[in-house]
């Protein structure tokens, strides 16, 4: 369809641009006008499902937002000039542009069928109202029944590392990599030789070209951490992570597994580009820091990094413009972190400290010790945080020495950890979960909800296998935006969607985690709450959206204008990961 196609979707609509499609002000004018009516009679008129009246009044104020010209001033673009230009003939704009105006008009018009929801193809509609009693009951629990044996369906297709099945074949994946290692199982499951053996710069490409075929990684993965080698850019993975792909049937179960470590072509080419890699500090982390080592965004709670590198490090990090190989210069040493302790000190707003990085478990069990023991003299710190994803690359780091140093703090202390697929979670993660619980230190996860996690369900099986390990869901992120991580970003309005339709299909206590979008240099914005507004559509189909920060409604603070990924796009990705996108059509109302 091209837009006069999809402007005649509304009859109202089409007669506006019609008659003033050729002067930007009268049809904006006009246009607000008709909308306002359409409104009207939505409200006092409505025959129809009332989710869909509720779905027509939220796309109404939508396109009364990317009409405006003072939205216009802040995306600093007029959406509506391109759809009246695009009328005209004047100009060509892409499909995911056409497709973002062709289901705001469907909804306008009352036709979203929104109400039928993403499973109702495959469910039989039943009028609940005409029965009672037991008799009520039965029918409603047939019904929600059948609604679990479809979502099963989904959560198959993405098995857990604690399944019988996987476990024993990564038990042999396993012994062929201490064969090459020259190493056996007490060396397996000590941390130091995971740590002294983590594949990583030279060395570790030869590692990998030896065992190319073995783990079936390709030619243009080796190629590509070549390339980072070259232009040192840092990557690491352990032993124990490399275990954890499927050597056999590579990128099928295992791709959010090698998707983690294995960095795209975009990703290695926007980080050579530059030498100071700072421009790609999306947070604005250096303009949040009071102090060497600190990032604080927030009133009660800051950051400390003392080691700012990890084993396997993350191809998505937020900090890769700060990331440092995998070996001992990546300690920031002890000047610098009492130097940061006694700003914590100083600070007694402070009620919580995060030890991050990097991973702080990558420090000596004598370092830890050292830097919880000044902790401890902080009167007003009440909370400690570790993050870490050594539960997950290299679980045997949770000693029981470790354990015993983290709970002889006074203070209360948890781990937070950053579990991405279902297929991560192992009994070893389990055995590192249920040492820190026997002394009732609980375990957080923040999952970042990224293209090659993102598919139907995939978020479920994963709060799924936490839950059976005793990890709490805590954050699901939004990626950041950052242009060099282009391949592992989604819409907004997917997220979004798996809160609203996928989540909810689990317990409350399954669904703990808050779905954010971190806004740079503020902090978290909640997206399940009304914190955005939509206030433009590019010409390339990306929504531009007006980001409201924390502060709001506490003191006077600035909004941040945010350019989303194209839904369009997200749904031709998914296609090439083997999804029908008929199971997203829902994700189009989502704003």
């Amino acid at each position: 369809m091209d837009m006069v196609e999809i402007v005649n979707l509304n009859q109202k609509i089409y007669k506006v641009f019609e008659k003033h499609s050729n002067d930007l002000e009268s049809l904006r004018k006009e246009l607000f006008n008709v909308l306002k009516d359409i409104e009207y009679d939505v409200r006092e008129n409505w025959n129809g499902d009332e989710i869909d009246r509720f779905i027509t009044l939220k796309s109404i104020n939508v396109f009364l937002n990317i009409i405006s010209k003072s939205n216009e001033k802040l995306a600093g673009f007029s959406t509506l000039d391109i759809i009246r230009k695009a009328f005209n003939r004047e100009i060509t704009v892409s499909e995911a542009f056409l497709e973002e105006i062709k289901h705001l008009i469907l909804s306008i018009s009352g036709k979203s069928n929104f109400s039928k929801g993403f499973l109702g193809d495959r469910l039989e509609v039943i009028d609940f109202t005409k029965f009672k009693g037991r008799e009520a009951g039965k029918k409603r629990s047939e019904f929600l029944d059948k609604v679990y044996f479809i979502i099963k369906e989904y959560i198959k297709k993405y098995p857990s590392g604690l399944e019988e099945r996987i476990v024993k074949k990564r038990e042999k994946q396993r012994a062929i990599l201490l064969d090459y290692f020259g190493g056996d199982l007490d060396d397996w499951f000590n941390y130091k030789w995971q740590f002294k053996n983590v594949i990583r710069g030279k060395k570790g490409i030869e590692i990998l070209k030896d065992l190319k075929d073995i783990i079936s990684l390709n030619d243009k993965d080796i190629e590509l951490l070549e390339r980072c080698v070259e232009n040192n850019i840092p990557y690491a993975i352990t032993p124990y992570y490399l275990h954890l792909f499927d050597f056999d049937e590579p990128y099928k179960y295992d791709l959010p597994i090698r998707r983690q470590v294995v960095p795209p072509e975009w990703y290695v080419n926007k980080m050579s580009e530059v030498e100071n890699r700072e421009v790609f500090d999306y947070m604005g982390e250096l303009d949040t820091t009071p102090e060497e080592l600190i990032t604080r965004r927030y009133v009660t709670i800051a950051i400390i990094k003392p080691f700012e590198s990890c084993p396997q490090i993350c191809v998505y990090c937020q900090r890769n413009w700060m990331i440092k190989d995998f070996k001992k210069e990546a300690f920031a040493g002890w000047e610098k972190i009492e130097r940061a302790l006694k700003w914590f000190e100083e600070h007694e707003s402070m009620m919580e400290i995060l030890i991050t990085g990097g991973d702080p478990f990558c420090l000596s069990d004598k370092t830890i010790e050292r830097i919880l023991n000044k902790v401890n003299e902080i009167d007003h710190i009440i909370g400690v945080r570790f993050g870490t994803r050594t539960i997950l690359t290299v679980p045997m780091r949770i000693t029981d020495e470790l354990v015993d140093i983290l709970a002889s703090t006074d203070k209360n202390l948890i781990v937070s950890t950053h579990a991405e697929s279902a297929y991560e979670i192992t009994p070893d993660t389990k055995k590192a979960v249920d040492k820190l619980g026997k002394y009732r230190i609980k375990v957080y996860n923040q999952h970042v909800y990224h293209r090659y996690v993102s598919r139907r369900f995939e978020n479920v099986a994963l709060r799924i296998s936490l839950r059976r390990v005793g990890i709490v869901p805590y954050y699901t992120f939004y990626p950041k935006g950052k242009e060099e991580h282009k391949d592992y970003l989604i819409p907004i309005a997917r997220i979004v969607q798996e809160v609203h339709e996928e989540a909810r299909l689990l317990p409350g206590t399954f669904r703990t985690d808050e779905p954010i979008f971190n806004v740079p240099k503020l902090g978290k914005n909640h997206l399940r709450g009304e914190n955005r507004e939509l206030i433009a559509i590019k010409p390339n189909g990306s929504r531009v959206y007006i980001m409201h920060p924390w502060e709001k409604g506490i003191y006077k603070t600035n909004i941040y204008v945010y350019e989303d990924y194209p839904i369009k796009d997200y749904l031709d990705n998914l296609k090439e990961l083997g999804e029908d996108i008929k199971d997203y059509w829902t994700i189009w109302y989502y704003y």
